[in-house]
This record gives C-alpha cells, sequence and structure tokens, in this order.
C-alpha cells in the first residue's frame, strides 16, 4: 500500500536504477566481485598448438564459442593469464564491437582472454545473480549509457568496475533467485540438447539412405549422372525444384499489431537465440521482409554462415509471431519432401555448394541464382515418403520441445526484469 504523501509503495525506496525493496542495496561491480579486470590489449601471435585465445567477438547467447578463435602458445598464455586468468564463476563481458554480451564460465577453463571483460565473482551464485542482472532491462540500459565510440563501440575498465549493481539484503535470497532463474535455463538447455540428439539421429538415416544409398529396397544397381553414380530409378534434380520446391516471395502482408523481427544474429544452428526486437508493419525496417510459412526452410545466404531454421505445419507460435530478416532465403516444400531437403540443408554437401555459388565482392552471400543452380540427387517419390514416415517422429518431438522452450523462455524474460528489482520476492523470504 502506498502512502498517502508518496506515489512509492511502503517497504520501497527511489534510487538511480528505480524503485528497490527498502533493504536491497546498490553496490559497484568492484565491490560485489573480488575483481573486475579485461583482458590482454596485446595481439599474441597464432601457433598451431597451444590454448585458444578468447575476445569479445567470441561470446555468444550466454556462452563462449570457441569455434572461431585462434591458439597461442603457452609463454603468450602464461602472460596474459598474469593479467586476467579466467575461473569457473567468472563472468565474460564483450567490452567492443557488440559491447554487452555476457558469458558465464561454469565449468573449469583453459583460454586466455583479449579484450574482454573479467569479473570475478567467486561462487556460483553471486556469478549467477551478476549474469542475469546483466542481462536484464536495467544492466543492459546502463550498458547503453557506458557505450563509447564512433566507428566501433566500446566499453572501458572504469566503466565495468563503477558498474552500478541492485542487490538484495539476504545472501539466500539471492541464491534463491538466481537458482530459480538457472532452472528455467537449465530446462531450456536439455530440450535443446535433445533436439540435437533428434537431429543427429535423423541426419545418420539420411546420410545412410541417401548418400551411402543403403536405402529400404536397394538393388545396388547404379547409373551414371553429372553428380556421380546414383541409385537406378533416381535423377537429378534443383534445390528449387517443379511440384517439390519454390522460393517463399518477400512481399509480406500488412500485419496488426508487434511481430519478433528475427535476424541471423538471433539463430545459433536451428534454435532460435537472445531476445527479439518487436516491430510494427509501419516501422520495420526494409530487411524485415521474409514471412516464414507452414513447410518452409530458412538458411543464412551469407558464405560461411550456418543459421538454419524449420517451420513445420504444427509450428503455429513461431510462424505467426516471426519476420524474418533478408538475410534468410526461404524455400516451400510439399510435405512429404520436408524432412528430406531439411537434413539435406543441414549437411556439409550443401554448405559447400552453397559457398561455392556465393558470389559477392564486400558480403560473399547466395543470391537465388546461386541457389538454383544446387543440385541434388533425387530418390523417387516413395522412397522420400518412407524416410518421412521413418523420421517424422524425430521432429515431432523436436516441434514439441520449440513449443516448451518457448513457452520457458518467455516465462524466464518475465520473471527476469521482475526478481532483479524485487517486485517478485521469491517465496519465504521477507523484509
Amino acid at each position: 500500500m502506498a502512502d498517502k504523501n508518496s506515489t512509492i509503495p511502503k517497504g520501497w525506496r527511489m534510487t538511480t536504477l528505480g524503485e528497490i525493496p527498502e533493504s536491497w542495496q546498490i553496490t559497484t561491480a568492484e565491490k560485489f566481485c573480488l575483481k573486475v579486470a579485461d583482458g590482454t590489449h596485446a595481439t599474441p601471435k597464432p601457433v598451431l598448438n597451444g590454448k585458444y585465445l578468447v575476445t569479445s567477438k567470441h561470446i555468444k547467447s550466454g556462452k563462449v564459442d570457441l569455434t572461431s578463435a585462434y591458439l597461442i602458445s603457452q609463454d603468450d598464455f602464461n602472460e596474459v593469464n598474469k593479467r586476467s586468468k579466467v575461473d569457473q564463476w567468472d563472468i565474460l563481458f564483450s567490452m567492443i564491437g557488440t559491447v554487452g554480451e555476457i558469458a558465464i564460465i561454469d565449468k573449469n577453463p583453459d583460454f586466455a582472454i583479449k579484450n574482454v571483460g573479467l569479473f570475478k565473482c567467486g561462487n556460483e551464485f553471486k556469478a549467477k545473480w551478476l549474469f542475469y542482472f546483466l542481462r536484464g532491462r536495467i544492466g543492459q540500459g546502463e550498458i547503453q549509457q557506458r557505450m563509447n565510440g564512433t566507428t566501433q563501440s566500446y566499453v572501458t575498465l572504469s566503466d565495468l568496475k563503477s558498474f552500478p549493481i541492485i542487490v538484495p539484503s539476504s545472501s539466500d535470497e539471492l541464491k534463491a533467485i538466481a537458482a530459480v532463474l538457472s532452472s528455467l535455463d537449465d530446462k531450456i538447455e536439455l530440450l535443446r540438447e535433445q533436439n540435437k540428439t533428434l537431429e543427429a539421429t535423423a541426419q545418420t538415416i539420411f546420410k545412410e539412405w541417401f548418400v551411402n544409398f543403403n536405402f529400404p529396397g536397394a538393388t545396388g544397381k547404379m547409373i551414371d549422372s553429372e553428380l556421380g553414380e546414383i541409385p537406378e530409378g533416381w535423377r537429378v534434380g534443383g534445390l528449387i525444384e517443379d511440384s517439390i520446391s519454390e522460393f517463399v516471395k518477400t512481399n509480406i502482408d500488412k500485419f496488426d499489431g508487434t511481430k519478433d523481427y528475427v535476424e541471423t544474429a538471433n539463430v545459433n544452428l536451428s534454435n532460435f537465440v537472445g531476445n527479439f526486437e518487436k516491430i510494427t508493419y509501419e516501422e520495420r525496417a526494409s530487411r524485415a521482409n521474409m514471412q516464414p510459412v507452414a513447410n518452409s526452410i530458412w538458411f543464412a545466404r551469407m558464405a560461411e554462415s550456418r543459421k538454419y531454421l524449420l517451420f513445420q505445419e504444427r509450428d503455429w507460435q513461431n510462424i505467426e509471431t516471426k519476420i524474418l530478416s533478408t538475410g534468410f532465403a526461404g524455400i516451400r516444400c510439399i510435405k512429404d519432401y520436408l524432412y528430406f531437403y531439411w537434413c539435406f540443408i543441414l549437411s556439409n554437401t550443401f554448405n559447400n555448394l552453397k559457398n561455392q555459388f556465393a558470389e559477392g565482392a564486400v558480403q560473399v552471400a547466395i543470391s537465388n541464382e546461386g541457389i538454383q543452380r544446387i543440385l541434388l540427387a533425387l530418390p523417387p517419390k516413395e522412397i522420400v515418403q518412407k524416410f518421412t514416415e521413418t523420421v517424422s517422429s524425430c521432429f515431432e518431438k523436436i516441434s514439441n520441445n520449440n513449443s516448451q522452450i518457448q513457452t520457458l523462455s518467455a516465462l524466464r524474460d518475465t520473471l527476469l526484469p521482475k526478481l532483479m528489482k524485487g517486485e517478485v520476492r521469491v517465496k519465504g523470504f521477507k523484509d
């Protein structure tokens, strides 16, 4: 109940970060953490065998992605670690370029850092609290205020040390709130891992049938083709093939309300990651021009970019609420061929062909004309139908998992700002 002489509810107080419970405090990262530092500013030379060097661009979606990181010598590794050794339950912060990406180190790491902010938290729950605070609305707003630079954005080490953090008065409540949020993320991660296993199962069957040609009813008889030998009765066709597949056109219909704008940066392999920008039809950028449809497959046009999305008929939540960037190409398939084409697009063969036909001086990407040049071996329809029947249970489970992921993600994103400000209290805690 609010005091008669104040708009601030009883038991709350106004701070520079808004209203918080009276007993909660605002401190700085330097006081909250054991240490706030940054990685080396030097550029150690790459070597063939050594330790990974992580930069800001390797911090993605709450984790460290070592895929494109290079190796440095043991001597350089040791030298960098004198300044900024990374340990379990540290938080990493991208300081330059794409500022504000945060990773929590939940396992003992074996890499060094360059131009990356380092928050040494000392234990699991303080690390999780800081991780969620920095990812939340208040934390991201404070990050935006501290950004410098015109050509390339950056934040300074002094900005990180003085960064304001809301902290509950009770360490038990801090632990409980961190546990609530991390349990949701753990469930989401478990569902994503299940999806990876299910997709891998479908890919294994695809490879056995359509690459090794060990499919039901195979006779072993082969014929020559422009793709090499293929089974008798098969033919060479295109990714865009009459009566099987077509491009999804970019002229979208007007829509009411808002939709989630999905760029390639919002996708990791075949998963949605991060928060989407909500856009109206009138406010949308010209690139927000790709409307998903049922039984459609999407992939990033950029060479070397392996970002994919599958929209099945049952994925109405994803279909109805999303608008994609023109950085994606979209193909609609007839239902019988959807999983066959999807598994082909996930394959290394498709990735190599996409890169082969990609063009451009500044940005190397594949055009619709290039996509139409991609060929593959097409089996008779009855074999594709049999494959669809065989793997459909995998994709039904993936679709169900994706629905759960969306529900859990929405719950987490709703709870996050409320828990971080004390608007929702964990049961059993009182001031």
